[in-house]
């Protein structure tokens, strides 16, 4: 009975030993899950390669884990990813999450970076929180990493590579290799010949050096003559220019004077033209008549001398 009594005793301590274990690892957990922060991520992309428990990093470091993965009842397109965090974790306002392959294993991972210094914590707000947190916890934004981006475009980049494929195998067809293996043929001569004549070459270049000297040199006299003749019609192209000034307005104030002159004697013009000038033509006349009388007189004189002037001219002798 004693024996029974013992085994009895020790089963129940045992079994309330047992107990106190578990509740201080219930409790112990509780504690370690106080210090830290649950956070919802959408992915839209497939997320093969990362399960329950796999690793969070923030910016490379091991920040928390995935708690569990499961597809959106509200929208199956996203798969809700709840990760759990360190408390000291900076999930700021442009925070952004990707997922990224560990190696050559296939595992993944779900990386965090892209804090903001002095930027607000990512959390719900007060007003509204449903649409900002659907399923009460703050929600992560997603951008595509490497290796997600890579496998999205996978079907356009093979779209390319195959026409450029096909590109490449039109352009490299037999007679364009022909082609081609012609231009490579003249242009192997072309070099050949240019190696050739490579003293010719450089004496070329030689003269070619001293022309441009030269050109330089010359305008650079041609600037210099430039500059003298700027000079020379500074210094004394202006006094000139202020002489043949005065000269131009002299000439001007004598034609004005010569005008009025001229208007002036209009009139007086006007009275000589009209009366003086008919009978300066009458005493021309009266001159001309007075010049044929005395021609005429001085003719008879000479011929029949001063009697000639008295008497008639004697008649001629008749004979029968």
């Amino acid at each position: 009975m004693e024996t029974r009594s013992n085994n009895v005793f020790v089963g129940a301590f045992v079994l309330l030993l047992l107990a106190m274990t578990v509740g201080a690892a219930f409790w112990f957990s509780r504690i370690g899950e106080g210090s830290k922060l649950e956070y919802d991520i959408f992915f839209k992309q497939s997320v093969s390669g990362l399960a329950k428990g796999s690793a969070v990093t923030y910016s490379g470091v091991p920040s928390g884990q995935v708690k569990f993965i499961e597809l959106w009842r509200k929208d199956p397109e996203f798969v809700r990813v709840r990760i759990v965090v360190n408390r000291e974790t900076p999930v700021l306002q442009g925070t952004t999450a990707t997922i990224n392959g560990v190696g050559f294993t296939g595992v993944s991972e779900v990386q965090l970076d892209g804090a903001v210094r002095g930027a607000p914590p990512i959390a719900c707000p007060d007003d509204n929180a449903s649409a900002v947190c659907p399923e009460g916890v703050p929600v992560i934004p997603t951008k595509p990493g490497a290796l997600g981006e890579l496998l999205n475009n996978a079907p356009q980049l093979l779209q390319r590579l195959t026409t450029l494929t096909e590109r490449l195998t039109e352009v490299l067809d037999d007679r364009n290799q022909k082609h081609i293996a012609g231009i490579l043929s003249n242009v192997d001569k072309l070099t050949g010949d240019l190696a050739a004549r490579g003293p010719e070459l450089a004496q070329t270049i030689v003269q070619a050096k001293a022309t441009l000297e030269s050109a330089a040199k010359a305008a650079d006299a041609l600037a210099t003559a430039a500059n003298s003749t700027n000079e020379l019609v500074n210094s004394e192209g202006k006094p000139l220019i202020a002489d043949l000034r005065k000269t131009i307005q002299s000439a001007r104030s004598t034609l004005d004077s010569l005008d009025t002159t001229l208007k002036d004697a209009k009139p007086g013009v006007d009275t000589f033209t009209r009366d003086t000038m008919p009978q300066i033509g009458l005493l021309v006349r009266d001159l001309r008549q007075m010049s044929r009388a005395i021609l005429t007189i001085t003719e008879r004189i000479d011929q029949q001398g001063a009697g000639g002037l008295i008497g008639s001219p004697p008649l001629p002798d008749y004979k029968p």
